[in-house]
């Protein structure tokens, strides 16, 4: 049986689930909470609590992680790095959910899977260091999936314009790759069914946007007025967001179209919208 050990069974992995499970797969997914634990139970998938249960990597043929690098690394490979060498003789695939903010900042320029990695934050500067732990694995040459922005439902902009709160945050030259939860399970789905050991991909939709034109339009399909204009160097924000602000950069897509034969479901925030607010 082909079995997924998902770590970190999170919102992208859930979705892939949902294309692996009718087709017969069993997934064994970890999460941090014995509540989270539960409702992952009801959705068939069997869980784990990470860090504390050990990872049946003897059983699995399949290995996708989710988790975030810390500051001293990727936690997984701490942890387990040691098991996942010695399963890699055994796995027909392995994965990492990585991020575009490994690429830095190009003001608004195009970059691809072969750009130099040139991160200026953080986040992106521990992603590209987890990149490079993974890909040294003995054995594993994981596939590398660096997504782009994130959204889909319960991650979309509907809520905060209907609730008002919603702010158009203007950065002159600004812009951010997307990609709809969906179509980033599509994306895995068929590497799995197409594996390149060791292979890069950007995991992003054909449209770059500045984020205040994506309110914008989410304000126009509610019919509600268009959420207040807030100068960058005026807003009030987390250092998280602030961070994704740190960065403008247009990502090419053209390997996951070319490689692996995905037709995006969703390739532009407006098909992306138009389907979250149909759903809603």
């Amino acid at each position: 049986m082909k079995t997924l050990l998902s770590i970190g069974h999170g919102y992208s992995a859930q979705e892939l689930a949902k294309i692996l499970l009718p087709q017969g797969w069993r997934i064994i997914g970890t999460t941090r909470s014995a509540e989270k634990a539960e409702a992952l139970r009801a959705t068939g998938i069997e869980a784990l609590i990470w860090p504390g249960d050990p990872l049946p990597l003897s059983e699995v043929t399949h290995l996708l992680t989710s988790v975030a690098p810390d500051d001293d690394g990727d936690p997984v490979l701490r942890a387990h790095g040691a098991e996942i060498a010695a399963a890699a003789p055994h796995l027909e695939w392995a994965g990492y959910l990585s991020t575009v903010g490994v690429y830095g900042d190009h003001g608004g320029e195009w970059v691809d899977e072969d750009t130099a990695l040139t991160p200026a934050t953080k986040r992106g500067k521990a992603r590209v260091l987890a990149e490079a732990e993974w890909l040294a694995v003995p054995g594993l040459n994981p596939h590398i999936f660096r997504l782009a922005g994130i959204y889909g439902p319960g991650r979309g902009p509907f809520a905060k314009v209907r609730a008002g709160t919603a702010r158009r945050i203007v950065k002159p030259g600004q812009v951010f790759s997307r990609i709809h939860v969906t179509d980033i399970a599509r994306v895995l789905a068929a590497s799995i069914a197409r594996p390149d050991p060791g292979r890069i991909y950007n995991v992003c939709d054909d449209e770059p946007a500045p984020p205040e034109d994506v309110l914008s339009l989410a304000a126009a399909m509610l019919n509600l007025p268009e959420p207040p204009m807030v100068p960058y160097d005026e807003a009030a924000m987390s250092p998280m967001a602030r961070s994704f602000y740190a960065e403008s950069k247009r990502c090419r897509n053209d390997r996951i179209k070319q490689e692996l034969g995905v037709s995006l479901l969703y390739p532009d925030y407006r098909a992306g919208l138009a389907a979250l607010l149909q759903s809603d």
